[in-house]
């Protein structure tokens, strides 16, 4: 499969990586394709990686992940060509996160609405599907933790979108809870929020959710 990424920070190049390792060709989209920090990270993925502008990155994909910082995401879609993305799944990574000097994140959207519905409103034609948003992104491919594996929590409305990247998220070392309809984002953002908070408070990043049941 041929994957377009959006976004060129450590959460796509993260995950770039983890498709790469999975067999499939990934293009790194970014506003500066020859950056050289992107050099390190095409040396790493190897001969079935490569970079673009935002807009080649969309053309390539067959399944598409948006992975910019919130306040570049509308941009970065409007670059890419909501055109270029219509009819294909996009996997929304992206956490609508507003940020002030000397003070932890907050969010910019919810209760009522959410980022991820945002996205879909810019991207009509597209299956958008919320997954990735609430873990770091060093734990993305394969987390390893003592108490067994996490949980990736998803939703969307298109139910072929989802058992698409519920595929995806197994193939990565994720067991799958399916929260219903986009509007699950609503819960899933803040779920995001109160990651990073617990984050920030203990001074590390290595923790991830997981649904315990009896």
């Amino acid at each position: 499969m041929r994957v377009g990424i959006l976004g060129s920070g450590n959460v796509g190049k993260a995950l770039g990586l983890g498709f790469v390792r999975e067999g499939h060709e990934v293009k790194l989209g970014t506003r500066s394709p020859a950056a050289p920090p992107l050099e390190a990270w095409l040396a790493q993925a190897g001969p079935r990686a490569s970079t673009g502008t935002f807009a080649e990155a969309a053309r390539f994909a067959e399944l598409a992940v948006l992975a910019t910082r919130w306040e570049g995401t509308e941009n970065a879609i409007r670059l890419a060509g909501p055109e270029h993305l219509a009819g294909k799944v996009v996997i929304d990574v992206t956490n609508p996160l507003r940020f002030a000097p000397d003070a932890p994140p907050t969010l910019a959207v919810g209760f009522g609405d959410s980022g991820a519905e945002h996205v879909q409103r810019w991207l009509p034609g597209a299956k958008v599907v919320k997954a990735f948003n609430a873990v770091n992104y060093a734990h993305m491919y394969k987390p390893e933790f003592p108490g067994g594996p996490p949980d990736m929590f998803i939703c969307g409305d298109d139910a072929g979108a989802k058992r698409q990247v519920s595929d995806i998220c197994r193939a990565f070392g994720w067991p799958v809870t399916d929260i219903g309809g986009l509007e699950g984002a609503r819960l899933l953002e803040p779920l995001a929020m109160l990651y990073v908070r617990i984050a920030i408070q203990a001074g590390r990043w290595d923790a991830a959710w997981k649904l315990l049941r009896r």
